[in-house]
């Protein structure tokens, strides 16, 4: 038996309960949890309102997690827990497909790698794969106090960028962009960002997880030929952007998902990331929980009242 943590009801945290040890099928492979995160889409699946339909329950949540396989090698894995039957990464132990394993490098830092995990991903593909980040680039990031904001902010100066600006909307994102090295922060919260924006541009490429009126306000920073790269919408679902800025200008506004990867792709992509991880060149301002402490931890980033990523320790 093991411990884990299980969704009985869609709606509600889950709650640790003991559990038999899954065993491995065909192409799958168990892994001995170390760390997992909780992530908005394990939030979303168990909220039983996701386009993947309602989720059979019980289940243990869990999209993706850190842990090591039966020879000791550490590992970052993916599941489908949540989207499809099957349980998930908040558990002691988890099965994973063969090519849903991601080798790690020996004495990287596995709840870091767990709370960058995907996040990481979508920003280093937003930035060199969608949005062909050029060497001594400007770039804006926008929701830099969030894990791709983060990310994108550290990943952008690993690969060339020439100044890093970050959009934040409190304090405490503030903060942390600057600690992420952001060398400047603009507040996207307050009036006149177009103005305040245009001290500090004009931007080559403009990271976008949060869509709605800041990515208006960056879209006219922009110099001409400049990339917007969307891949939230955090502060809005519909940004009212003209066609004379995007013709004027000839701008391009790329969407991106973590989804469109091939496994390949993620893997390479997940290799970049624990390589900067285990250098000590990308971090993350996260919190650690006790795996006895998960429903609590769930309600508060389910509330919003978590102000940075949790990564449950197992």
């Amino acid at each position: 038996m093991m411990r884990a943590a299980v969704v009985d009801t869609c709606g509600r945290p889950p709650s640790v309960a003991e559990c038999p040890e899954p065993a491995a099928g065909p192409s799958e492979v168990r892994v001995r949890v170390t760390a997992a995160s909780i992530t908005p889409l394990d939030l979303l699946c168990a909220s039983g309102t996701s386009y993947f339909g309602v989720p059979a329950t019980p289940y243990v949540p869990g999209v993706q997690g850190v842990g090591e396989l039966a020879d000791g090698t550490p590992v970052w894995f993916a599941t489908s827990a949540g989207m499809l039957p099957g349980n998930g990464s908040m558990a002691e132990w988890a099965v994973a497909a063969d090519g849903d394993v991601v080798p790690l490098p020996e004495g990287v830092d596995h709840r870091l790698i767990a709370a960058l995990g995907l996040s990481a991903v979508a920003a280093l593909m937003a930035l060199t794969w969608r949005g062909d980040l050029r060497s001594g680039e400007q770039v804006l990031v926008l929701g830099g106090g969030g894990v791709v904001g983060q990310a994108s902010i550290q990943l952008a100066r690993l690969h060339g960028a020439g100044r890093v600006i970050a959009g934040c909307r409190s304090d405490a994102a503030q903060r942390r962009a600057e600690r992420a090295g952001a060398a400047a922060v603009v507040r996207i919260d307050r009036p006149a960002l177009d103005e305040r924006l245009a001290e500090h541009g004009p931007f080559d490429l403009v990271v976008d997880p949060v869509f709605g009126a800041p990515a208006v306000a960056a879209l006219h920073a922009l110099r001409p030929g400049g990339r917007l790269v969307n891949l939230g919408s955090s502060a809005g679902e519909n940004a009212p952007f003209d066609s004379a800025t995007l013709r004027g200008k000839h701008l391009s506004v790329l969407g991106y998902t973590n989804t469109e990867l091939t496994k390949e792709q993620r893997a390479d992509a997940l290799a970049v990331i624990a390589e900067h991880v285990r250098a000590g060149r990308l971090t993350l301002d996260y919190e650690t929980v006790a795996f006895a402490d998960i429903g609590d931890a769930w309600s508060r980033q389910a509330a919003g009242t978590a102000d940075r990523r949790l990564v449950v320790a197992l």
